[in-house]
Parts: C-alpha cells; structure tokens; sequence
C-alpha cells in the first residue's frame, strides 16, 4: 500500500523535537521529507545521552522516513538554494525564533514569491505576535509558562514537569494536523499559506480538560498526583508489589469496587454516595481505600477487577511496557536497520490505515547530508550547479562535515 500523503513533498528547517516529530509524522504517512540540516547536523542529534554510536538516541527515535541535505544558509547562495528547493514542495517547515527565517532570507513571503501553492508552518515557543513573541523557549520553559507543571505533581510537593517533553509533542502533533488542514484547503482553492503553531497554543489546547473547569469556576485546580479533578476514585492504589490504576466512579461501577473490595456498604456511605461528594472528599476515600489494596498483588487485582468490569491497570515501567505481549502482538513497537548504528527500535505511527501504509520501515534517520546531491537533482539543480555548491561549501555530503 502506498502511503496517505504520497506525493506531498515537504521541506523540513526544523531542528530540536516539535517541528523533527512533525515531520517524522508527515513522513510516516507517505510525505517525502527533505530534512536541511546545518553543517554538522542540526543540534538535536547531540540531545542526550544516551547516544548510540555517538548520535543521540532521541534523535534517531523522532527523525525516520527522512532524507538529509546540508545547506549552510550562512553562506552567500546558500538562501538561494533553500528557496529553489521550496519552489518543487508542497510543504516547508522551520523552528527558527519569529523573524530569524526573514532575516536569513527563507521566510514566509520569499518562499510563497516562488511558490504560491506552498503550506509554510513555523513552530515557535511562544507564537508569531505577541509580548512573548520574541522570547526564547524550549519544552521545559513552555511547560513552566504554559501551565501545565501547575497542575502536575502531589497536593504537597513542588511543580514538576511532566515525564515527557510535553509542549515539543503537542506541538509537533498540533503543527501536523494544521499542515494537513492547509493542504486539504489548497486541494479547494489551489493555495497556500502560513500555519502558525506555539508549543504556548498547542500545551493550552493540551490542557483543554483542567482549562475548562478553571475558565468556568475561576478556581485553579489543585496537583493531585494520579488523581483526576473531575472523578474519584480515579487514581493508582499502592498493593502489596506496585501499584494498581483504577477508574471506579460511575453508578455502576462504584458498587462494583465497593463490592470487590468487601466493603460493600461504602457504596451508599453518606460520605462517597456520588461522584461529587467522593470528589469532594477524595483525600478520605483514598485514606479508605488504599489499605484495602496491600493484601493482593497487582496481578490478582487486575484478575478480580477485570471479572467485576472495574476499570483498571496495572502501573507498568518501560521494560515491562516494552515487552509486554499486547505491545509485542500488536506491533507498537518496530525495528528499523541503521545503516551506521545498526538496529533502532521506535513507536509506530498511533494512526493505523485500513487502505494505505504508515510506514516505520522506510529510511532510517539520515547522517548529516547522506542525500545533499539526490535531492538537489530532483529538485532541478544542474550536475555543474551542484558540485560548483559543494567546492563552496554552501551544499556539503556525507563525508565532508564542518562544524
């Protein structure tokens, strides 16, 4: 099967994880990515450790189905060739701060004078207007601006961040989905334009849930660990060798964990009787419930729960997740063959197709400049254009990296 966007062409400038995740998408779905790195790789290849083979693990996990070319846009032509190469895609994509892309000659205006038809996406921190407009920020300062460490965490320890890079896959996700939109635009009018996406408006829309409430009420929730502000219980219960998630507050299913746990009158207790008033006392229910769950195991929890349709999960770590049957049979994790670091394992594509292929099997993530010269004769560069570029060091291959 071919794949959903086969035949889109996108330009990829971006560089870190939010724009690469982006891309990586886009290319998972059948896009041609042309990734343009800086000479010496673009800065998220040294994002670790752990490294593998010196290229950091991070790095080869967001940047698959992509072809690199090296392009020194420090260079005088080397502008000149980004806009050529924009003027044969259908998208471009770039993470500079606002007006660093104008300023290096590639911005939205230069790019849309050669190619009306392009969708053009910018990822930036904080968007393109605005007071923060110009401030710089990477997803750990999104997170702490964007409010969602206000709301992670326990009731009586510190703000934290969330586990993992949060705004940059928000915003990679988000960006995605708005470029699609733009080209499902351009197939209608035949158009391009620009698609503007914040890891600030992506965390916001991330947060849509707690956002909400705080919008209607004015009362800022609280951190509640594993608890959910809306539910209860709806949290993990320690056992007697981990810990146990469990989603028990709905008419039918409260009296069911009420009646597993053998303390069937606490399902018409005046004290939990509903949703809200368990909410309400949700620091007493948990201070009921919890001894209740060190006499079994996780697993003769889950055993019993599932037979009562309580819904529930066992809290399992990384190795476990990995290696888990489910995760094995239903293929959400793939091998890839490196051809510098051997075997890569990575997440597939969350979207599975009945008609067309999300395909993790295809390039491995590049080395810096592996397809500099395929990419500028595809692209309509002349043989003589092409090697007068890489004596000049505006185009570098493979084997001819500066830092």
């Amino acid at each position: 099967m071919s794949g959903a966007l086969e035949g889109v062409r996108v330009l990829d400038l971006s560089q870190g994880a939010a724009g690469p995740t982006c891309a990586m998408n886009l290319g998972d779905m059948g896009a041609d990515i042309l990734k343009i790195e800086p000479p010496g790789g673009e800065w998220g290849r040294t994002l670790g450790p752990p490294f593998v083979e010196g290229v950091a693990a991070a790095f080869l996990g967001m940047n698959r189905n992509k072809r690199s070319a090296v392009v020194d846009l420090k260079k005088a032509g080397g502008a000149e060739v980004v806009l050529r190469l924009a003027e044969s895609c259908d998208v471009a994509l770039e993470s500079f701060r606002p007006g660093v892309a104008d300023r290096l000659g590639i911005g939205f205006e230069a790019m849309r004078a050669r190619n009306p038809r392009l969708v053009y996406a910018s990822i930036s921190a904080f968007g393109q207007s605005g007071p923060w407009r110009d401030r710089p920020g990477v997803d750990g300062v999104a997170q702490a601006m964007g409010g969602i460490m206000s709301v992670t965490g326990t009731v009586d320890g510190p703000p934290v961040k969330v586990g993992v890079p949060a705004a940059d896959m928000a915003g990679g996700i988000y960006a995605c989905q708005a470029i699609l939109a733009a080209l499902f635009v351009r197939e209608r009018t035949g158009r391009g334009q620009r698609v503007d996406v914040s890891l600030l408006d992506s965390l916001l829309s991330f947060q849509v849930v707690p956002l909400s409430m705080f919008l209607a009420s004015g009362t800022s929730p609280q951190r509640l660990g594993s608890a959910a502000p809306y539910a209860a219980p709806n949290e993990a219960f320690r056992t007697r060798d981990g810990h146990v998630m469990v989603a028990a507050y709905t008419e039918k299913r409260w009296p069911a964990l009420c009646s597993v746990l053998g303390r069937p009158e606490l399902a018409t207790d005046p004290r939990f009787d509903s949703n809200d008033k368990r909410v309400r006392a949700r620091a007493e229910l948990h201070e009921t419930l919890e001894p209740l769950f060190a006499g079994r195991t996780t697993d003769e929890w889950i055993e019993v729960l599932d037979e009562a349709d309580v819904l529930c999960g066992p809290l399992l770590a990384y190795p476990d997740l990995v290696a888990h049957e489910h995760v094995e049979q239903s293929g959400s994790i793939v091998e890839v063959e490196h051809p510098a670091v051997g075997r890569i394992r990575a997440p597939v594509l969350p979207g599975r197709f009945s008609e067309t292929s999300g395909d993790v099997t295809g390039p491995p993530p590049p080395i810096p400049g592996e397809h500099s010269v395929d990419i500028l004769g595809e692209c309509g560069f002349t043989d003589q254009e092409i090697s007068e570029l890489m004596d000049s060091g505006v185009v570098v291959g493979p084997g001819e990296q500066r830092t």
